[in-house]
């Protein structure tokens, strides 16, 4: 009969080859290779999945009248407080993160009010962005004056930011400094020019 951890590396499988993932790599920090295709993939699995309570059980009845109960689920017993509100929950509304028992109620304030540092939805893609200020202005060649320095600016502030949960390239931060760089020389060119001009 195979345990709770190797029923659960049984179920997860490669998105593209679809075959089993080992422990290792579930919930690992970085990508890693796929055994069978050496796909780079990321599993990320609830900290639920890995509970030793049986297949099928939400949590378990109150046996006596004066334990505490869930306040989600008055008949089910109450295994944490939360550390936010301090409501008692049971273990089918006990969110654990990082240490932390939450629950269901402050865990959705905290992704929707993004109080939560160590649970990201959404990541801003600097690199699109420089690439996007240094090219566009390009149709209306005066603005680049602004936006040349702006796209310089967001490359060198963001280089080290993280793109993404997929691993990018830094081709896009390179083609925006070299465009941006391209239109300051052009401008000191100019300037320079129309000075000697005058």
């Amino acid at each position: 009969m195979l345990n709770n951890n190797e029923r659960n590396s049984s179920v997860l499988g490669c998105t593209k080859c679809t075959s089993p993932l080992s422990n290792a790599m579930i919930n690992s920090d970085s990508l890693t290779a796929c055994p069978s295709c050496s796909s780079l993939l990321r599993a990320d699995v609830f900290p639920a999945v890995y509970r030793s309570l049986p297949m099928g059980q939400s949590g378990e009845r109150l046996q006596i009248s004066n334990e505490a109960g869930c306040f989600y689920h008055p008949g089910k017993k109450a295994v944490t407080p939360c550390s936010v509100c301090g409501r008692f929950v049971c273990a089918l509304c006990d969110v654990a993160l990082n240490g932390r028992h939450l629950c269901p109620t402050c865990f959705e304030k905290g992704k929707s009010k993004r109080k939560i540092k160590s649970l990201e939805n959404h990541r801003t893609c600097y690199d699109n962005i420089a690439l996007m200020v240094a090219t566009v202005p390009l149709l209306f060649y005066f603005i680049t004056l602004f936006t040349a320095p702006l796209a310089i600016y967001l490359t060198v502030r963001h280089w080290n930011t993280p793109s993404g949960i997929i691993h990018r390239t830094r081709i896009r931060f390179i083609c925006a400094f070299i465009l941006a760089g391209l239109q300051i020389t052009a401008w000191i060119l100019f300037f320079s020019k129309l000075a000697l001009s005058t």
